[in-house]
């Protein structure tokens, strides 16, 4: 019993104890400031009506005293373009914040630019600012803004793909480099409809967007060496500049005339191109020329059972394939670098795959794979095997690779190999960086032959960057002339 009543004196002089200490005293004192984690937050270019990345800052009692910042407000207030949320308060004003003793609160800023209809990127600037004991504080936030042409989905194919018509049946439409087009859902070019593409044109495409030339459309990307065509996904912010799958693919079926890419940039999606015919072909093509697929989760170029020509192209950095022509087909590829370093996750294939079938489910398509002839090309990745042959006997399965380098252990004995050269180091500029150029003592360097210059529909005399590969010869291999 004595014991009981020792516990429960000792009980009653804790909570005494606590009943009478003091609250947490608030500092008052005028010459406080807080500890800011940065004076100024930048947003790279933002579309208009498209939220940006979140960015984080923080703001620290640098005291032994509980503080109480009377407001954080935007400058702007109710007309500012930024968003913030307070230690999880969404809010543009926000009065009687405490902060603990040496304590801190995070604040996460976000901004969406307003259309202006004005073609020049924007400068969106306000600041938030913090009001403690009768001192001001601030930190300043600067946005760009890019107005844009709006493409969005007006149509639903099935259940999930949502698409936009640009060019209807007998429309012959162009864009024009007046500002970007921003593109939500798929852009449909319809089956007799044309889309021409002139040079210095930028399309972004947002998360799972796309465009499909329909079976009958064309499609012509007119772009130069000084003022490429650019595909990309619609985030613009510097963490995105090379990040894989941000949006699909374009999607070709057969037409009534050739598809054209001239002097394009194909990047961060998931599949660059997917050239397919549905039905039966119609005769034309799909000619790429002066143009580089790269940094896609899956394949950067993907036919079945198409007619390809491409000459002076880069296919780089890509989850799956480079290149994968599956199906059969018709292929002339000629001065192509296929360089693939994918690093964002273990990659399992070659970077080049050549088939007469299609495997899909249970089912095998096939089709005659008339031709498939590489020319004074780099096959060539961090893989050990970087070319894959498979075939089924019930179709024709032609190929012929000539003054090429390639690694590979499986196919230096194949007679279809015509003066090739196999594993030796190509020794390229930095494909860390997407720089497939070449460095001195490249095996790629003088093991062209000239004669593989004389292309249909295309003239490979001068390089991807204009450089003139019949200055010294014979000319280097890939699409980069070598320039000491």
């Amino acid at each position: 019993m004595r014991r009981l009543f020792l516990f429960a004196g000792l009980i009653t002089f804790t909570l005494f104890f606590i009943s009478c200490k003091k609250d947490a005293q608030i500092n008052d004192d005028p010459s406080v400031h807080l500890i800011l984690s940065t004076e100024s937050i930048l947003f790279d270019t933002v579309f208009s009506t498209v939220g940006s990345t979140t960015s984080m800052c923080y703001i620290k009692n640098p005291t032994d005293d509980k503080i109480v910042v009377s407001s954080i407000h935007l400058a702007n207030g109710s007309e500012s373009q930024y968003t913030m949320n307070v230690d999880g308060v969404p809010t543009q004003n926000i009065s009687d914040v405490e902060i603990g003793p040496n304590d801190s609160i995070f604040i996460f800023v976000k901004v969406t630019v307003d259309p202006q209809n004005n073609n020049s990127p924007m400068v969106i600037r306000d600041s938030i600012i913090f009001e403690l004991n009768g001192n001001v504080q601030d930190i300043d936030l600067t946005a760009w803004g890019q107005d844009a042409h709006y493409i969005v989905a007006d149509k639903t194919l099935g259940s999930t793909l949502h698409y936009k018509i640009v060019a209807g049946e007998n429309e012959n439409i162009t864009w024009t480099n007046d500002k970007p087009y921003l593109i939500y859902g798929y852009a449909v070019i319809d089956s007799t409809g044309n889309l021409n593409i002139e040079q210095g044109c930028r399309l972004h495409f947002y998360n799972n967007s796309g465009m499909w030339v329909y079976k009958g459309g064309s499609l012509k990307v007119n772009g130069t060496i000084d003022e490429p065509v650019t595909f990309q996904g619609s985030r613009l912010e510097s963490g995105y500049k090379d990040l894989p799958g941000q949006w699909d693919r374009i999607w070709i079926n057969e037409g009534s005339e050739d598809n054209v890419f001239n002097y394009a940039i194909i990047k961060n999606g998931f599949i660059g191109i997917q050239a397919e015919t549905m039905n039966a072909s119609m005769g034309n093509r799909l000619v790429i020329k002066n143009t580089v697929i790269k940094n896609m989760t899956g394949i950067g170029l993907l036919s079945r059972f198409y007619r390809i020509i491409s000459g002076n192209c880069v296919f780089a950095n890509c989850g799956g394939y480079a290149v994968a022509l599956t199906t059969g087909g018709s292929y002339d590829f000629r001065h192509c670098t296929l360089g693939n370093y994918y690093s964002y996750s273990s990659r399992q294939t070659p970077s080049l795959l050549i088939t007469n079938y299609y495997l899909a489910g249970a089912y095998t398509y096939t089709g005659d794979l008339d031709s498939a002839f590489f020319g004074n090309c780099i096959v060539y990745g961090s893989n050990t095997e970087e070319l894959e042959l498979d075939s089924v006997s019930d179709a024709a399965f032609q190929y012929k690779f000539e003054n090429c380098v390639m690694k590979s252990t499986n196919y230096s004995a194949d007679v279809n190999m015509v003066d090739c050269i196999f594993n030796q180091d190509v020794l390229f500029n930095n494909y860390n960086d997407n720089d497939y150029t070449l460095m001195p003592g490249s095996s790629a360097i003088d093991a062209g032959n000239i004669d593989l210059l004389n292309f249909p529909v295309m003239n490979l005399v001068l390089d991807i960057k204009g450089h003139n590969r019949t200055l010294n010869p014979p000319p280097d291999l890939g699409a980069y002339d070598y320039e000491p």
